[in-house]
């Protein structure tokens, strides 16, 4: 475990990078051995506007990596954090309570909150609007979305203390399991429900894809799915039934355009306050 975060505390930008493209290619190709949906598009002008919002997310984490760093030496330094509480702790223990603390803050909780404020919900909704969801959606945020991850993922640095390799360590495998869970495969079923009691699955988070509520505002977990259970969160539906955009904004030509895209935060719309049964 000491080999695993000294490589992480100086993990290269190049090789974080091959994670990244690594992921896309691997899920890309293994789309088309075991699809979910059979999906009746050209899978390259699908990605293209998913690719641009996966580019800005790319430069806006790099831009603001120097905050993590100086974040984590403070708390370092000042041994401030719940993670000082504890003293004599094995390193690989130490190093999964910072992992499931930062999913917690750094996706979780951002997420949940996301769903239940309006203008945030409206700036989230560039994600939810992909009706083809697949591997390339993974990483389709708005910009503003990006700013907003990453300010919970610095709060949860400063509440848990947790040293840079955790945070690179958290980061890596936060991006495989997103591109995992929004990926168009299909695990046999009782695997996936097995699975999805430690982490999310595929089926797992499609049905928080479903275009309408309550199944919207459910299974917010990114690495493990352990929040939904104790939040009350988690929810199934058959995967057949699964249907993926947002009711509200039925327009997939308009959702597949970078423009609108860009411009959808800034409409005026208000959430339903009830969920929607189907």
């Amino acid at each position: 475990m000491e080999i695993i975060i000294k490589y992480f505390e100086n993990i290269p930008a190049l090789h974080r990078s091959i994670i990244l493209v690594g992921g896309i290619s691997f899920f890309w190709l293994l789309e088309g051995a075991l699809p979910l949906f059979i999906f009746n598009y050209k899978k390259w002008r699908h990605a293209l506007p998913n690719f641009f919002f996966t580019l800005t997310t790319i430069i806006i984490n790099f831009s603001l990596a120097f905050l993590l760093l100086a974040t984590s030496d403070w708390v370092l330094s000042n041994r401030f954090g719940f993670l000082y509480l504890f003293d004599g702790l094995p390193l690989i223990i130490e190093v999964f309570i910072a992992i499931l603390l930062l999913d917690f803050f750094g996706a979780f909780l951002s997420h949940y909150i996301e769903h239940r404020f309006n203008p945030l919900w409206m700036i989230h909704l560039v994600h939810h609007s992909d009706h083809k969801v697949d591997i390339t959606t993974a990483t389709r945020h708005h910009p503003l979305e990006s700013l907003i991850r990453f300010s919970f993922t610095l709060l949860g640095v400063i509440i848990v203390g947790a040293p840079i390799g955790y945070i690179m360590l958290y980061q890596s495998l936060s991006l495989i399991s997103t591109q995992f869970t929004h990926a168009n495969i299909k695990l046999p079923k009782k695997v996936d429900k097995l699975i999805s009691y430690i982490i999310v699955t595929p089926d797992m988070h499609k049905i928080h894809h479903h275009y309408r509520l309550p199944y919207t505002d459910a299974n917010y977990g990114n690495i493990f799915s352990i929040w939904d259970r104790v939040f009350g969160t988690y929810m199934d539906l058959d995967r057949e039934k699964i249907v993926y955009g947002v009711d509200v904004f039925p327009d997939e030509k308009n959702n597949s355009k970078i423009k609108e895209l860009l411009k959808q935060p800034f409409q005026a719309y208000q959430r339903p306050t009830k969920s929607i049964e189907i």
